[in-house]
């Protein structure tokens, strides 16, 4: 049995949490988030809501803090000529193609610019606000010889030595 899985998730004052059989709906100040947990484990509701695994436990346990604090992911751009800009709740990016790439938000995520070279992905759900940050760090990945490109912040970037000369 999972350690993780038998620790109680911890259950703020404005949270709502409510378990339906399998579907875990939890309820916040920011947002209302669903899950539905496999089918071998229980969900139970005892001074806080105790799961018998661990991954199920813990997707409860972001859930609550998705819907209290929320997440955020932020992002920097390296690389001359590379920004971006804000053009409503889009993104618009300039990554050395011929032509601006703009991201559209799905609901429930936000932009923000906070400068010409860094911005951020917010949401209550840690899954997408991951998931679309990923996307956009697929735009233009970080070049090992360079160094240019999208990456996370404080992310290392292993460089590689380029050709020697003569």
């Amino acid at each position: 049995m999972s350690r993780i899985g038998r620790l109680p998730v911890t259950i703020p004052s404005g949270v709502q949490v409510e378990i339906d059989g399998r579907q875990v709906t939890v309820q916040g100040p920011k947002g209302t988030l669903q899950h539905t947990v496999a089918d071998p484990i229980d969900v139970m509701r005892e001074d806080g809501v105790r799961a018998l695994h661990g991954l199920s436990r813990t997707l409860i346990a972001n859930m609550v803090t998705g819907v209290t604090d929320g997440y955020r992911k932020t992002l920097e751009i390296v690389g001359v000529g590379y920004r971006v800009q804000a053009r409503g709740s889009n993104l618009e990016f300039s990554l050395g193609f011929s032509h601006p790439v703009v991201i559209t938000p799905p609901e429930g995520i936000t932009f923000r610019v906070e400068a010409p070279t860094r911005f951020v992905v917010e949401g209550i759900d840690k899954q997408q606000v991951g998931e679309i940050a990923a996307q956009i760090r697929k735009l233009r990945k970080p070049d090992p010889y360079k160094g240019k490109g999208v990456r996370y912040q404080g992310e290392q970037i292993r460089r590689k030595v380029g050709k020697a000369g003569k």
